[in-house]
């Protein structure tokens, strides 16, 4: 009998990595596809982003393809790229450095060059990056995909870099230290949604980069959303919660035929522990599971139609793709 042909669009590789702007704040789960069934390993630091997406690809092999999630924001609001003049994303990544990635310290400072603010609290507004960016209030300046659903609260805009929720110095540190040098270095690395499906980009045999966001897997995970989501004494950073949610990820993982190391079975039903990272380390897995069960087709993609928002603004794996227009 004859081996089963390989589906062309499943990659070799799917990995997560948990992101923040700080080296300790970053974790990289990854599921290795042995035949038709896929091990899950235990996070792991994240020690070189530069070198991360490399890495990927020789440890899928040179003939596999890579699936590799990040939790920051890639792409930029529509109402900011107008101002800019920007057409593609994917074209102008590469290029970019300071000021850009420069934290503007006062509302003065801020401009479409040097976007993101501000670099430290104290008499800061978000009305100053407002004006200073010449857009008609915050909601321009956050992405489709980054409103909210009625499954979870909207995301923090790309380019405020204050708070428990800000994303922007994940995105600064993320675009600079993990992609940009991938790009640049000449890695064959696509980005989703901005360069195709993801169907079209793993049957490619690439290293293929998609957003993720964890608060939207826990919705396609069926976790307890009450309690993981919410900050405070019941949220997600408190050990107990997540040991919490180890049922109903394991019945998660079992309906996908997955097989998990034995070290991070033991992570889940403890919670990921007591010190500070189990939050990172959870999201970690959680974000992976989802980008899984995209894979093995429990979910869609989810690719936006409008052009605009594919070719700009990007997406979140798995979240549900907007209306059509007139629809």
């Amino acid at each position: 009998m004859s081996p089963k042909p390989r589906d062309a669009t499943l990659p070799t590789l799917v990995a997560h990595a948990d992101w923040g702007s700080q080296s300790a704040k970053r974790w990289l789960t990854r599921a290795h596809r042995q035949g038709e069934r896929w091990l899950v390993r235990a996070p792991s630091p994240v020690a070189t982003p530069d070198r991360l997406l490399a890495a990927l690809a020789a440890e899928a092999g040179p003939r596999g393809a890579v699936l590799s999630g990040f939790d920051f924001p890639i792409g930029l609001p529509l109402a900011y790229a107008r101002r800019a003049r920007v057409r593609a994303f994917r074209t102008l990544l590469p290029s970019l450095g300071e000021p850009f990635f420069e934290v503007a310290e006062r509302p003065e400072e801020i401009s479409i060059l040097r976007p993101f603010y501000p670099a430290r609290p104290g008499g800061t507004s978000q009305s100053q990056l407002v004006e200073g960016l010449g857009v008609a209030g915050m909601e321009e300046l956050l992405r489709v995909c980054e409103r909210a659903t009625p499954t979870r609260r909207a995301a923090a805009p790309l380019f405020w870099t204050l708070g428990a929720q800000q994303v922007g110095k994940a995105a600064i540190s993320g675009w600079r230290d993990a992609l940009i040098p991938a790009l640049r270095a000449g890695l064959d690395v696509a980005l989703w949604p901005f360069e195709g499906s993801l169907a079209e980009l793993l049957a490619r045999g690439r290293v293929v980069v998609a957003e993720t966001y964890p608060a939207e897997a826990y919705g396609h995970l069926g976790l307890d959303l009450a309690a993981v989501s919410e900050g405070g004494p019941k949220g997600k950073r408190v050990q107990a919660v997540r040991a919490a949610q180890a049922p109903r990820v394991l019945e998660f993982t079992t309906g996908l035929g997955l097989e998990l190391a034995p070290e991070l079975h033991a992570a889940l039903a403890d919670g990921f522990g007591a010190r500070a990272d189990g939050e990172d380390r959870f999201d970690s897995v959680i974000a992976l599971l989802g980008m899984l069960g995209v894979v093995q087709g429990r979910r869609p993609a989810g690719e936006p139609g409008d052009p605009e928002i594919r070719q700009i603004e990007g997406w979140i794996l798995g979240q549900d793709p907007p209306p059509a227009h007139g629809s």
